[in-house]
């Protein structure tokens, strides 16, 4: 019997393959558990083929990274008009946060936890990613905290802050929405939006929170 020949396919349709796979095997397994033989296994090439086009484990996983944190950038993105209030933009931008964690949960696994438990250089690439949500999330915050205060002096620091804050929240609450089966994607967003406005809504009407005096 002769060999069997394999039908030759693009590089960048192989590569999307092996990219697919990695993702599935690092999300599930996490990094150190993952192994090459799986993810060519269930890439269905080889394992001298994955090294040939991604060169190695780290230059695969970082890859992975920068595949999915591209992909959730601009997922967040797509769902936002800008011509409409901020109220809506934000609405809009964290339904399409929590409906992409929740359709690529192995890849929001890579992001957030995997990513970040294993050093450079994959906290950078993280890192990065969170850094271009970040700043999204601030441009409406600060625009609509100024808008509402018609001060052009609102501190940076302030806004800065409240972005850092919903970003970290809304990240925890996809993991936690990707691990509670009843929790929908639109659950979340509703629950961060109900959180988060509330506070936006006081902070731009003027009333903000004051600590108590100190008791002696």
């Amino acid at each position: 019997m002769g060999a069997v020949k394999t039908k030759r396919m693009p590089r960048a349709v192989r590569e999307r393959q092996m990219l697919d796979a990695a993702v599935r095997i690092f999300g599930q397994r996490g990094y150190t558990a993952a192994s090459m033989d799986e993810i060519a296994e269930v890439a269905g090439v080889s394992k001298p083929l994955v090294y040939l086009y991604l060169n190695s484990k780290e230059d695969l996983f970082t890859a992975c990274i920068r595949r999915e944190a591209a992909a959730l950038t601009a997922a967040v993105r797509a769902g936002v008009r800008q011509d409409l209030p901020v109220e809506q933009q934000l609405w809009d931008g964290l339904r399409a946060f929590f409906a992409h964690t929740a359709e690529h949960p192995d890849g929001w696994s890579v992001l957030y936890l995997q990513a970040r438990r294993h050093g450079e250089p994959f906290v950078s690439e993280a890192a990065a990613m969170r850094a271009e949500i970040v700043a999204f999330v601030t441009r409406l915050v600060a625009v609509a905290a100024r808008e509402a205060h018609r001060d052009p002096d609102l501190p940076e620091r302030e806004v800065a802050g409240l972005a850092e804050a919903l970003v970290g929240a809304a990240e925890s609450l996809a993991a936690w929405a990707n691990s509670t089966p009843e929790v929908t994607a639109h659950q979340a967003a509703s629950t961060l939006m109900n959180f988060a406005w509330s506070g936006l809504g006081n902070l731009m009407r003027g009333r903000t929170w004051t600590p108590p005096p100190e008791r002696d």
